[in-house]
């Protein structure tokens, strides 16, 4: 098991976890949600059942968020903390449908100068990530020019509503999975539904999971998303 920063190697501005699959694979890349690191998401390809040996990359957050005393994590754009906690308190779940969250810009840069680095062929990149980690891979994936093998969407999130709903109908044939917990209490469920909805409208073909849980990935989704790379294989 990796688990330390000795394990990250350099790709463009980003530090990665890689993990040579067949080379004549797709390329998977998995943002991780902000809080985590590129080692929280590893595990999960040693779990899926896949027909294909596929290629992995896990990038590292550019960010270093302080959690406690002597510990941190890793972050795409910062999160204020201190308001979440308060929508949570209030049953006001976090909406960022209006516009980017502050930061994604940058996030969205040095991802771009990472996949260039990667050098594979966007027809053989599949795009994935969870939270925060799930809405920069959805952003890289409606921006480009080329479309991506896949769209993963693991308890992402709509943001920047205008711009996505212009750029989505360019990708209507790529197909994409989406989970999220019914009560999640980061990323509400309903706006979820609605990012669903943005994407089935531009002519995007996908599975919608939805779960009886929370801000997470219980074995329901890691079936799922077997399922979604085989049939991209």
């Amino acid at each position: 098991m990796l688990d330390n920063d000795n394990d990250l190697e350099s790709l463009g501005p980003l530090k990665v976890l890689r993990v040579q699959g067949d080379p004549d694979a797709p390329t998977v890349v998995l943002f991780h949600g902000y809080g985590a690191s590129a080692f929280d998401l590893f595990p999960i390809h040693e779990v899926l059942v896949t027909d294909q040996k596929f290629n992995w990359v896990f990038p590292h957050g550019h960010l270093s968020i302080p959690l406690m005393p002597g510990y941190s994590g890793r972050a795409w754009f910062p999160i204020d903390m201190a308001a979440l906690e308060e929508a949570i308190r209030n049953n006001d779940f976090r909406n960022f449908a209006d516009k980017d969250p502050e930061g994604m810009d940058v996030a969205r840069q040095a991802a771009y100068l990472m996949l260039d680095a990667l050098g594979v062929p966007w027809n053989q990149l599949i795009l994935g990530g969870f939270s925060q980690g799930a809405m920069l891979a959805t952003d890289l994936t409606l921006r480009n020019e080329e479309i991506a093998k896949g769209l993963m969407i693991l308890s992402g999130a709509l943001v920047n509503e205008s711009l996505w709903k212009e750029l989505a109908p360019k990708k209507s044939n790529l197909r994409f999975f989406q989970s999220h917990g019914e009560f999640d209490p980061i990323l509400g469920y309903a706006n979820a539904k609605k990012l669903e909805k943005l994407l089935r409208n531009s002519g995007l073909l996908g599975e919608f999971i939805a779960f009886n849980g929370g801000h997470e990935i219980p074995a329901p989704v890691v079936q799922g998303i077997s399922r979604y790379l085989n049939s991209l294989s």
